[in-house]
């Protein structure tokens, strides 16, 4: 089994910036890329970020790129969203998720293990 936990999450102005963690624990050797989600109120979840471990390549949702960067730190088992320039737009609880594939996904369901979430909340 596999542990997410997701912290950085707050209320920020439109235009500010937040970093969001996310540390793994357990058997991460399984797990090959990591990713981030978002459900906003009466929506469904939807694809952010995700980084794989070993290369570092990544991918974004075309509604964050250019604002959001992740990242990680193989050392500490960590994973990082920096978001700037928030927009009303991106408030959401954020989830954290890890996947055992070996190519970077943007579907869910092809996630394995899933965190709590954080909430996220900017104004206008």
């Amino acid at each position: 089994q596999v542990q997410l936990v997701e912290s950085g999450g707050g209320l920020v102005q439109a235009g500010g910036s937040l970093r969001l963690s996310c540390a793994a624990s357990g058997r991460t050797d399984s797990t090959k890329a990591m990713a981030w989600f978002r459900q906003a109120p009466g929506k469904e979840r939807e694809f952010v970020s995700t980084i794989s471990w070993s290369t570092g390549n990544t991918n974004y949702a075309d509604s964050v790129k250019g604002r959001f960067t992740i990242s990680r730190d193989n050392a500490k088992k960590t994973v990082y969203l920096q978001m700037n320039d928030l927009k009303p737009e991106d408030t959401a609880v954020y989830y954290c998720a890890a996947s055992r594939l070996r190519w970077l996904t943007t579907v869910s369901s092809n996630y394995d293990y899933w965190g709590q979430g954080t909430q996220v909340t900017v104004s206008s």
